[in-house]
């Protein structure tokens, strides 16, 4: 009582011939067409749309086909009587006792629409005059989400809370058909010509989904940002568009629950722009001087900055300034400096500001070049005591 499946897999033009009439997908959807009324198609409609109110309307022995990436669903009274997932081509027929209600296909869509389908299936003994509606199972691009003004989160990284204004765009899937139509899509889309649009900024419903992205942001942010696999690094979102999708996933799921009562789920994102605020920049700048010194790259500017130090040490004090920063290789512990540092006589330069001194001996004493005993006697030599 139901669909009976007469041809399975990929149908094309031979099969259109062979049917002279039949329903499937109207030609010329937006990309992100969601849900919309299956149309008939053939020796009546030259295989063009037909958009008269009648246009999604099966009786027995009614054919449909349904395409790749595309779900059927049958009404009957608000209710739904059948759904198909598996392309190819299908016969109406209610008096068939070989015909069923479901074909969920394979894989995520299977598991999820069979529990769905036990919970809202048509009660009775379906009639012999359905309506006939598409789903979208690919994914929907260009959703586009942004703020406004600065959302903050708890960074796991910086270990403080950091804020940005950002925007982006995700691409969206129906992952259970069945949720969608029956808890989210309003009433006024299942009719003829009417076509749930996510892109549409007249689809209130949509909008909805717009809102509930951008409160969950902040907690996207933070998970993605305290997730161990995930590096705790801010720097990585806008390359990881698959992880940063899962976290905003999840946050959506957490406060909204997008997958277990709406059949949606974020698949990929695209952050197109985080602009930090003034507090945050400075924090990354301190973490990119952090980088800078670790690793090879770390050797090559700790070599620098010691360098430096031997330069204006020599230049204020010659051999005593160079061994009163305790730059030797065993004080130092930096093994890189291979090469003894012979004093050389340095031409006599222009006594240096003592204020500009203490600053770099400051500099040198927070990064660790020198100790705290040296930096105290640079700072005795530099006030004249």
């Amino acid at each position: 009582m139901g669909l009976v499946q007469a041809v399975v897999g990929s149908v094309g033009g031979m099969l259109a011939d062979q049917w002279r009439d039949f329903h499937t997908v109207p030609e010329r959807l937006p990309a992100t067409a969601a849900l919309f009324a299956a149309v008939p198609q053939g020796s009546n409609a030259g295989r063009g749309s037909n958009t008269q109110a009648s246009s999604n309307i099966i009786t027995n022995g009614s054919k449909i086909i349904v395409p790749e990436g595309y779900g059927l669903l049958l009404f009957q009274d608000g209710r739904i009587t059948g759904f198909a997932a598996e392309p190819g081509g299908y016969e109406w027929r209610s008096d068939d006792i070989n015909s069923k209600s479901i074909f969920a296909g394979d894989g995520l869509v299977d598991s999820l629409v069979r529990q769905s389908w036990e919970r809202f299936k048509f009660g009775g003994q379906p009639a012999a005059q359905q309506l006939a509606f598409f789903v979208s199972l690919k994914e929907l691009p260009d959703n586009r989400f942004g703020t406004q003004s600065e959302i903050y989160w708890d960074d796991g990284f910086l270990n403080t809370q950091v804020g940005a204004v950002t925007r982006g765009s995700y691409t969206l899937k129906i992952v259970d058909p069945i949720l969608f139509v029956k808890n989210f899509v309003p009433a006024a889309y299942l009719r003829p010509g009417m076509v749930f649009d996510f892109a549409d900024l007249d689809n209130a419903a949509a909008s909805q989904l717009f809102n509930e992205v951008v409160s969950a942001l902040a907690p996207a942010f933070s998970h993605y940002t305290n997730d161990p696999a995930k590096g705790n690094r801010i720097s990585r979102i806008q390359q990881d568009s698959l992880g940063f999708a899962q976290s905003l996933s999840a946050a959506v799921e957490q406060g909204y629950q997008w997958k277990s009562e709406r059949g949606l789920a974020i698949v990929k994102t695209a952050i197109i722009a985080i602009e930090y605020d003034a507090s945050t920049r400075e924090l990354l700048k301190t973490v990119q001087r952090a980088d800078s010194l670790t690793g090879t790259r770390g050797n090559a500017n700790l070599q620098a900055s010691v360098a430096a130090g031997i330069q204006a040490a020599g230049q204020t004090g010659g051999a005593a300034g160079v061994m009163g920063l305790g730059i030797a290789t065993g004080s130092l512990g930096i093994g890189a400096l291979q090469q003894p540092v012979a004093p050389a006589a340095a031409p006599a330069a222009a006594a240096e500001d003592p204020v500009a001194r203490l600053k770099k001996a400051k500099e040198m004493l927070d990064l660790g070049l020198i100790t705290q005993t040296d930096y105290d006697a640079l700072k005795a030599k530099a006030l004249g005591l």
